[in-house]
């Protein structure tokens, strides 16, 4: 499985929604808040491009030398309708200071420099060290796992629901009418389905999740390709 740090460096390179909270910023709109790139340096530093009028740029620039204090919150959000679609948060605090003269006009490049990190999401809860954070490498497929899911869903949606024959003991009436598979997250490892079965009651309560592990970690989406085939294949046997 992926370490909580790579998880959580994984998110910060995703287009995962963030916010950066400065005590004294105070934002007339949410999106203030929101920096529109982010990235992360050799030293395991998050860099963080905001408007140059924006708050936060301004209460780093006010503060000048003194530590100022911020959390960067990450919220993951899964790219299909499924219940419970919020995957995880993550929150990395620390002390900003502006960075001049290495962005476009208009723009400000803050530097967050961590000293503590946290995620919680569908693995669990856990504490990152900001050493860990450093080494770590976001997952190969981050750049993909949006349309790979989206695609998975649109494209192969009976193969997904397939997968249920894997799962054990819960697959001796998959194919009841209005039973569903959403797949929910993917990384190098392997996918995450999201069954919801045919009933009564919410949603909530007739869902659960399976983790389908793949033979080998992937590298890039051809592994995947391979990976998936041998996956349905498996389903299908």
């Amino acid at each position: 499985m992926p370490s909580a740090a790579e998880r959580t460096r994984t998110l910060v390179q995703s287009t995962c929604s963030a916010v950066l909270l400065v005590p004294g910023a105070a934002a007339t709109r949410p999106d203030q808040l929101m920096p529109e790139a982010r990235s992360v340096g050799p030293d395991g530093e998050v860099f963080l491009v905001f408007p140059a009028d924006s708050p936060v740029v301004r209460a780093a620039t006010h503060a000048q030398d003194d530590e100022l204090s911020a959390v960067l919150e990450l919220t993951d959000v899964a790219p299909v309708s499924v219940p419970g679609r919020i995957r995880g948060r993550a929150w990395i605090s620390g002390w900003i200071t502006c960075v001049p003269g290495v962005t476009e006009p208009g723009r400000m490049m803050v530097r967050l420099e961590i000293g503590e990190a946290s995620v919680d999401d569908l693995w669990g809860a856990e504490d990152i060290e900001p050493e860990d954070f450093a080494r770590a490498q976001p997952d190969p497929l981050v750049a993909h796992e949006t349309e790979l899911l989206q695609h998975l869903h649109s494209g192969h949606g009976d193969q997904v629901l397939g997968l249920y024959s894997l799962v054990g003991e819960r697959a001796e009436d998959v194919r009841r009418a209005g039973d569903r598979a959403v797949p929910l997250a993917l990384d190098r490892f392997g996918l995450r389905v999201r069954f919801t079965r045919a009933g009564g009651g919410s949603p909530a309560d007739r869902s659960f999740d399976a983790r389908f592990e793949f033979p080998d970690p992937v590298r890039d989406v051809v592994g995947l390709r391979r990976a998936m085939h041998t996956l349905f294949e498996a389903a299908s046997d």
